[in-house]
């Protein structure tokens, strides 16, 4: 009995090894993609209503096949409230979907989006990024 757990013990290690690992190769090997960073700093006791939306339009995305958007929520430090993190590019049918989605479950758009929306938001800036990658892959780009 205690051949076979010694056996098995580097089995179970190399086995999380790979789990960590593999999928960390993976993501090296496959080229950066395009995201959205928005950051926000919410109006005033606007907070519940803000997360509430981002979670209905998280749900019209998962409805079109677009992942929700990776939330942060500010600990220490600067001055903002919630980093949002999400795809920068879709398909036209994952966009379509989105549309007919977000006007399902009632959310705005257009013009009604921006008042809603901002109604919401004391602060805000997004820029559009590449990755995520290393330095050293980034370099590469320069040669």
């Amino acid at each position: 009995m205690k051949v076979v757990a010694l056996l098995f013990r580097p089995a179970v290690l190399l086995a999380a090894c790979a789990a960590f690992v593999l999928p960390q190769a993976a993501r090296a090997a496959e080229p950066p993609s395009r995201k959205l960073v928005e950051i926000y700093r919410i109006a005033p006791g606007r907070h519940l209503e803000f997360l509430q939306m981002i979670a209905k339009f998280d749900e019209a995305s998962k409805a079109a096949g677009i992942p929700p958007r990776d939330l942060y929520v500010h600990q220490d430090g600067a001055d903002w409230d919630f980093l949002l993190i999400q795809d920068a590019e879709h398909t036209d049918e994952q966009s379509a979907k989105l549309g007919e989605a977000m006007t399902r479950l009632g959310l705005p758009r257009g013009a009604h989006f921006f008042i809603e929306f901002r109604r919401n938001v004391a602060e805000h800036s997004d820029t559009f990024v590449e990755g995520p990658t290393t330095a050293g892959a980034w370099l590469e780009k320069l040669k």
